[in-house]
């Protein structure tokens, strides 16, 4: 995916996620990816069929058990790489 439609869709995703939970979603560039995450609420668990197909929009995605709860991320692959 070029960096154009990549920053598109992690836009996109973080939109989506902001809308489905109203919180900002946290966004996280780590080394060749971005990972978007957003803490799993009730209301969130509700409409789980539109979280479901936000997280598909990722490379990966998953759940992550927390010390306040679970969070929900999608991780997107930039290609990136360090040399070594």
């Amino acid at each position: 995916m070029d960096n154009n439609r990549q920053q598109a869709a992690v836009r996109h995703a973080t939109a989506q996620l902001a809308a489905l939970t109203g919180t900002q979603p946290r966004v996280m560039e780590e080394t060749g990816t971005i990972r978007i995450e957003t803490d799993v609420t009730e209301d969130l668990v509700r409409h789980w069929d539109q979280l479901l197909a936000v997280l598909e929009q990722g490379t990966t995605f998953g759940l992550t058990d927390s010390d306040t709860g679970q969070i929900a991320w999608l991780r997107f692959e930039t290609g990136e790489t360090t040399g070594s």
